[in-house]
């Protein structure tokens, strides 16, 4: 299994200009230290509404496709949002899930992803194209596919909990906002 970092930076390298909105905690830490791009919004807090902001941009923004970077627990805090991309079916939202099965960011608490299979209630709310992959060039290989197919679509990466060291991101969240927008233009 990768570490998310591992497998982060093995998406981010696919990347062009797609934007990137990476969920709380030290997936945003870590995700600004592989590759920081001004097509990355991070949050700063506010658990468990990545997908729903990315459906936002998703939703505005259909001729671009849309990243959204999340983890096990925001996803279990936020899984009305499953349901409202399963209904709407943005066809350019790509929803990548790393599922390390514990609140990394918080002292690793288990999550109940070992028992609630994300992908299947995905799957389940409406998700168009689902994989469940644990090794890099199944990673490499399913998210360059979702890059060209019609969505939603949900990865889900099983990861290890190793946490890369890094830094809190050192953009204030207007200066953050700022850029977002303006790459989005």
């Amino acid at each position: 299994m990768q570490s998310r970092a591992q497998a982060m930076g093995a998406l981010l390298e696919l990347l062009t200009d797609q934007p990137v909105i990476v969920c709380n905690g030290f997936p945003s830490r870590e995700a600004y230290k592989i590759h920081d791009r001004v097509t990355n919004f991070y949050m700063i807090g506010s658990m468990g509404v990545t997908a729903s902001i990315g459906l936002g941009v998703a939703l505005t923004k259909p001729d671009k496709k849309v990243v959204i970077f999340d983890g096990d627990g925001n996803v279990l805090m936020g899984m009305g949002t499953l349901a409202t991309v399963g209904a709407l079916k943005p066809k350019n939202f790509i929803h990548v899930v790393f599922d390390n099965e514990v609140y990394g960011s918080t002292g690793n608490q288990p999550t109940y992803s070992r028992w609630v299979r994300l992908d299947q209630v995905a799957k389940s709310s409406g998700y168009v194209n689902v994989e469940r992959v644990w090794e890099r060039e199944d990673i490499i290989y399913e998210f360059k596919d979702m890059l060209t197919k019609d969505g939603p679509s949900f990865l889900l990466i099983k990861i290890n909990e190793q946490i890369e060291d890094a830094d809190r991101i050192p953009l204030e969240p207007q200066e953050m906002t700022r850029r977002f927008k303006a790459a989005l233009e």
